[in-house]
């Protein structure tokens, strides 16, 4: 052990020691992987279509691979030690070819593209895997970045109007719980949508209340459709049809309509005719975009766009299907072995198209929480890459030559919950960030370089100025608590901050707690929870403040911004702004990148004047890595593809 480490860690020798001990004892049982790493917490899943956060990235993008996957450039680290990513072929065998007006990406798949089962991967694999993303009870948060194809946000948001070519999925699954394998499926031209009267909704219904009449009211519609005859797959839209009328309800309402109506499990618009999205052969996929995108490659490179294999998902349902006894995938490593508290094993893919450069056999990634376990673990060489470690010891770790950091597209921050008051207040949450004493945070608690945040928009992108919230300011804040009618903060109800059981979350959360009781006067409580009851709670926005960060998917604004939209899967803090929305959406279609990046500015000030967000500061990446370990590249996103990586024997 390193001589300045022997001298830090008897604090905390007795953890360790059992820490390791469990740790040992699992070693024990398992030949020794190449390559192993920890990989912070377990993870919630492994269906690509249904991911979110980091520890699941990981796994997905050793296991699984898109058209395009994102690799460092053959090239010397810049003046802070990074080396940039790029979108490189993955599936497909090249970058895609662009149409003059950048609406129109036409891949090709490569020849030897291969599902982990031997069969060939085409292109209806894709459209396959992404109709299953955007499907609106596959649920995906992700499914916004298909919206900038044509089509996909109508399809995923499931409105139907008359006239439209609609699918219809009769009640006839072989398990109605499983989305796939989908029952018989109908096409044809919507004719009418009968509706029941509408609810009343009494003032001051919890917005999820609302929300669930309006969703049952919805349920009760019976919707006539001309349906068409179909012929191997293929739809006559022109000949005449038979009218039938379907209700997702098993006891519709017969007063709707005089005739049978049959039950369906949904009408939605008939997918293949709407999203932008052909497959002429099985090497060509066609993608047709609504406006020019120019990040649009690197989104063909992230994660939850990946493909899945469709007979395994049909054969065995979600989530049976990413156990590793039943997935194929097609990425360079194969999911051999699961085992919760122990590890994930996976094992390089014989059938990945590119399996000669891959040069790791066996790489084992270890859900460990505690920071002090995995730095014991690394020192002591049972793993080869640490993703954390204390920060009581971070000045002492920096100067380490296998100490590895540099700046991040990433951003720590707390949600709100607008919908609870006082946070539905703006002058609260003004308040709030204001007496955040962020430099404390980062120069006491992190001690790693990480900067103090004003903006959600991390710096360093091209042609963007973040617009700011306000800074440190007491005085101030004690007004805005004031003006909301909390002098002191008399009579505001106590707060509660929510975070996930690893890292230095807890640290942060109790500097925060003690200066907003310091500064404010508002009592806080500290909440934390298990990684996937963490993110569950954040989704059904079961809390009240919550510790956040985001990485940019890729390098643009756009992707720290478009997901704080109204009702956006990401939101999660029940904040709507038209005037943002808009602004969002314009950037979108708007082909002057100036201009572009002046929308994007303007929304991202209404975000900041606002503040259903607190940005706490910029992060940089940590991380240990073995002097063994060759083709670990630093990088803004902090990915680092297991395929590039080589370890020395």
């Amino acid at each position: 052990m390193h001589p300045i480490l022997r001298s830090v860690f008897p604090y905390a020798a007795l953890a360790v020691v059992v820490g390791a001990l469990v740790w040992a004892v699992s070693f024990g049982t398992l030949p020794p992987a190449d390559f192993s790493f920890n990989n912070g917490d377990e993870i919630r899943t492994i269906d690509p279509a249904r991911a979110t956060g980091s520890p699941e990235g990981r796994i997905i993008d050793g296991v699984f691979e898109g058209l395009l996957r994102n690799l460092p450039l053959d090239q010397e680290p810049d003046a802070n030690g990074i080396v940039p990513l790029s979108p490189q072929p993955g599936v497909a065998e090249a970058l895609p070819d662009i149409s003059d007006d950048g609406r129109v990406y036409t891949f090709h798949i490569r020849p030897d593209a291969r599902w982990s089962n031997g069969r060939p991967i085409t292109s209806d694999d894709f459209l396959w895997s992404w109709q299953r993303m955007l499907h609106p009870e596959t649920g995906s948060e992700y499914a916004y970045q298909l919206y900038y194809v044509v089509g996909a946000r109508r399809y995923n948001e499931g409105t139907v109007e008359v006239g439209d070519k609609v699918e219809v999925e009769l009640y006839d699954r072989r398990d109605p719980n499983q989305l796939f394998p989908r029952g018989t499926m109908l096409r044809g031209i919507l004719r009418e949508i009968l509706a029941p009267h509408e609810p009343m909704i009494a003032a001051g219904t919890s917005d999820k209340e609302k929300s669930r009449i309006e969703a049952l009211w919805k349920r009760q519609h019976v919707y006539v459709v001309e349906v068409k005859p179909e012929s191997n797959g293929v739809v006559d839209w022109d000949a005449p049809g038979e009218r039938r009328a379907f209700c997702s309800e098993e006891k519709p309402d017969r007063t709707l309509f005089t005739g049978e109506i049959e039950r369906c499990h949904h009408v939605l618009d008939d997918f293949h005719e709407l999203v932008g999205l052909r497959a002429p052969d099985d090497q060509t996929l066609i993608i047709t975009l609504n406006n020019r995108t120019p990040y649009f490659n690197e989104l063909m490179a992230f994660y939850p766009l990946f493909p899945v294999n469709r007979e395994c998902v049909e054969k065995y349902g979600s989530p049976i299907w990413t156990k590793p006894q039943n997935i194929v995938s097609n990425g360079p490593f194969l999911l051999k072995m699961r085992r919760i508290r122990d590890r994930i094993r996976m094992a390089k893919n014989p059938n990945y198209w590119n399996v000669d450069n891959v040069q790791l056999e066996v790489v084992d990634a270890l859900p460990i929480k505690s920071e002090t376990t995995s730095l014991n673990m690394y020192l002591k060489g049972q793993i080869e890459w640490t993703t954390t470690v204390p920060t009581s010891i971070m000045p002492e770790l920096k100067d380490r030559p296998d100490f590895v950091t540099a700046p991040m597209l990433t951003t720590y921050f707390y949600r709100l919950n607008t919908t609870r008051p006082p946070l539905n207040n703006p002058l609260v949450r003004q308040a709030l960030n204001l007496a955040t004493n962020k430099q404390e945070i980062c120069e006491h608690v992190l001690k790693a370089g990480q900067q103090p945040a004003r903006s959600f928009v991390p710096p360093g992108l091209t042609g963007f100025e973040s617009a700011e919230c306000g800074e440190y300011d007491v005085d101030k804040a004690r007004e805005l608590l004031r003006q909301a009618g909390y002098p002191e903060g008399r009579d505001i109800p106590k707060l509660e901050i929510l975070f996930n059981d690893q890292g230095a979350h807890k640290d942060i959360a109790q500097v925060i707690q003690r200066q907003w009781k310091n500064n404010l006067g508002i009592d806080v409580e500290l909440r934390n929870l298990e990684w996937g009851v963490f993110l569950d709670s954040l989704q059904k926005k079961d809390y009240t403040v919550a510790r956040s960060g985001w990485i940019g998917d890729y390098p643009d604004p756009n992707t720290f911004l478009d997901m704080w939209v109204t009702d956006g899967a990401n939101n999660q803090t029940g904040w709507s702004n038209a005037k943002y929305d808009a602004l969002i959406a314009d950037a979108a279609a708007e082909s002057d990148p100036q201009q572009r990046m002046k929308m994007l500015h303007d929304a991202e000030r209404i975000l900041m004047d606002e503040v259903p967000i607190i940005p706490i500061y910029f992060y940089v990446s940590i991380n240990m890595v073995s002097p063994r370990v060759h083709g670990f590249a630093p990088n803004i996103q902090d990915v680092h593809p297991l395929s590039v990586i080589r370890v020395e024997k």
